[in-house]
């Protein structure tokens, strides 16, 4: 899928076959205006870790007033923190499956949450900065990533949890609307050793990941327009009730579903990150 206007212009770009398991698909962004650059990235609480370069011949993105790396690791996102761009930016990133910082780089995914690091401080990047910059396309640079993560993944000598990767399936296929009790009964686990090795593959409790769903699923349900009025939101999506599905929304992306809908009615979805 690929979305331009006069400032940006931003493509998802879907993973090879054999890397579906672990990743979701690849991105890049490309646009002169902070804003509408900020409005692409929008809320980063989506359930899953990321990665991204950004070409340093452009601009830089910024985070709680931090310089980020050239390229760098991020764990999950339990807060409404949002990107912003010193600038012009040219960026490509990777979505990763929820338990991608375990799967793929071997790493205890609580150790990322709400956190990042630089791709130089982890082994076997191998110049991959410098690489992604003397590509000539976005294709040879996903062709690089891929390429990498693929030895990462072959390399690590790490296995998933498959109790822990079902939970996630269950998970998100009911968009967070399951009895943690009766999954956690079914994989025959104490609610302790089933937070403990959830939050090891995926960095964020059973609980909070299923409140991420919930939240993603409403937040998909009020770009498309597919509601009569925002009761209906916060029905359809399990929520006690409408104050319940506000709260959460502002909780995860900084405003009101109003304020999120006068937003879109004003830049039009295309200016909001798609998932």
């Amino acid at each position: 899928m690929k979305i331009a206007d006069t400032h940006i212009r931003y493509e998802l770009i879907p993973a090879p076959a054999h890397l579906q398991a672990y990743i979701r698909y690849f991105w890049t962004l490309e646009g002169d205006d902070p804003q509408a650059l900020a409005k692409a990235f929008g809320s980063l609480v989506d359930g899953c870790p990321g990665l991204i370069f950004q070409r340093p011949d452009a601009g830089a993105f910024i985070r709680e007033s931090k310089k980020l790396p050239e390229m760098f690791l991020y764990g999950q996102t339990t807060k409404n923190v949002e990107l912003a761009s010193l600038g012009a930016a040219k960026a490509t990133g990777v979505i990763f499956q929820p338990n991608g910082l375990k799967s793929v780089f071997g790493l205890n995914a609580g150790e990322l949450t709400n956190d990042c690091v630089d791709v130089h401080l982890l082994p076997g990047h191998h110049h991959l900065p410098e690489q992604l910059t003397a590509a000539g396309s976005t294709t040879t640079q996903v062709d690089i990533l891929s390429a990498w993560l693929h030895n990462r993944i072959t390399g690590n000598g790490v296995s998933t949890d498959p109790q822990v990767d079902y939970a996630v399936a269950q998970i998100a296929a009911a968009n967070g609307a399951i009895s943690l009790r009766d999954l956690q009964e079914k994989l025959q686990l104490t609610e302790r050793t089933f937070e403990r090795r959830f939050k090891e593959q995926v960095g964020i409790t059973p609980k909070l990941f299923s409140r991420i769903c919930q939240y993603q699923a409403s937040l998909h349900q009020l770009k498309s327009s597919d509601y009569n009025k925002l009761s209906d939101i916060a029905f359809e999506n399990d929520y006690a009730d409408q104050s319940h599905f506000i709260r959460s929304f502002k909780e995860f992306t900084g405003c009101s579903p109003y304020q999120f809908q006068k937003l879109l009615d004003e830049t039009g979805e295309e200016m909001l990150r798609l998932k």
